[in-house]
């Protein structure tokens, strides 16, 4: 079987970070100004009032400290509480692509490549800002790609399940080198307004780059030694905005058309479904979880990875073997466990394996064993 590499890696950072003590000042003035114009229904019975929350309630909760995103001025705005994103005109780079362009400069750079030798790109994210023309398309055309290019989407399992579709295109011969991009704006998509949910995403990109050991000159690239998918219905991770919304107006700008979230129903169901994966896997490749050196884990929760994590290795993980990324980037759903292999891999040697999973809405698993070669 012809051998896969990730031969290239790239992160776009946004300018502008929230941390914690922002977040909680921000959503605190809403809470005030919410339960002051609603004091007579709240009084009566027929509003709740909303409570306030405090910084040391979400580190806890989540593990994370601070998120990049595109604009912070409307998030922190307690009378707008979603970012700024002006309109472009079609003429305009998108801003997925201004994102993803930036990305891959660093993964062409890595995997010294141009955007020529580039012959298919799947963008594989959570949510793409428009239905069509597909985002891939515009990314494909602005770094001067060839061949095809189409997008993906299974929520906070998107970056895997490319992986596995690009590993498997270039085994087949339907492409030669593929460019896998992961452009989130969670931001756009979060209900900044409740308490529950309000921290945990951040906005990013990240970019990967494979191709077959025959075009690969990276000596630092890594062996895809085997990819495993699953999914599995749920409503527990769910946003129902979509292009029908309008044909139902009583619908319009209601609660569900945002991400939302059973978290203690994910919690307990998606660990062990996690772990599980990963040790079959490692067995059907003929590999004992002591081989593993690195876990680059989704980046959702960290009570979660310490949980899968020891559920794997039958110990508790060091902060090397399962690296953290949440406690600055937040959950940045797709990219998370890329910006993680991303920032943790340069120090691992020649024939050490890790594995990068992801999981998510779905639900959906995805996991990938690699190998330094």
């Amino acid at each position: 079987m012809k051998k896969v590499l990730i031969s290239g890696t790239g992160l776009f950072t946004p300018e502008e970070s929230i941390s914690n003590e922002e977040l909680i000042d921000s959503f605190n003035a809403y809470v005030e100004l919410f339960n002051q114009q609603n004091a007579d229904a709240i009084e009566r019975g027929e509003v709740t009032g909303l409570k306030t929350s405090f910084p040391e309630f979400i580190e806890k909760a989540s593990g994370i400290k601070s998120r990049y995103v595109i604009n912070k001025a409307g998030v922190l705005d307690p009378h707008r509480m979603y970012p700024i994103i002006a309109d472009r005109s079609d003429d305009e780079q998108s801003l997925q692509c201004e994102m993803a362009v930036k990305a891959v400069q660093e993964a062409l750079a890595k995997a010294g490549k141009t955007g020529a030798d580039i012959d298919a790109v799947i963008v594989a994210c959570s949510n793409m800002q428009r239905a069509y023309p597909a985002m891939s398309i515009e990314i494909q055309n602005a770094i001067g790609a060839k061949g095809f290019a189409f997008d993906m989407n299974v929520a906070c399992s998107s970056a895997t399940f490319g992986l596995q579709t690009a590993a498997d295109m270039i085994r087949s011969g339907s492409a030669k080198c593929v460019l896998m991009v992961n452009p989130e704006i969670c931001s756009g998509h979060l209900e900044w307004r409740d308490r529950d949910c309000h921290f945990i995403f951040g906005d990013v990109c990240t970019t990967v780059i494979l191709e077959s050991e025959e075009t690969c000159t990276n000596p630092q690239a890594w062996e895809v030694i085997g990819t495993k998918l699953q999914t599995q219905f749920s409503n527990n991770i769910r946003n129902n905005f979509g292009f029908l919304n309008r044909c139902d107006e009583e619908g319009v700008g209601k609660r569900d058309k945002l991400f939302r979230q059973e978290g203690r129903k994910v919690f307990k169901e998606v660990c062990p479904m996690v772990a599980e994966q990963i040790t079959q896997h490692l067995g059907e490749l003929d590999l004992q979880a002591s081989q593993l050196k690195r876990m680059w884990l989704h980046q959702a929760n960290s009570n979660m990875n310490a949980l899968i994590a020891r559920k794997v290795l039958d110990r508790d993980p060091s902060p090397e073997e399962s690296p953290t990324i949440l406690d600055t980037y937040a959950n940045t759903s797709s990219a998370g466990s890329i910006i993680a292999f991303h920032l943790h891999n340069q120090d691992l040697a020649s024939g050490d394996v890790g594995v990068i999973c992801s999981f998510g809405a779905g639900y959906s698993i995805g996991s990938v064993i690699v190998k330094k070669r």
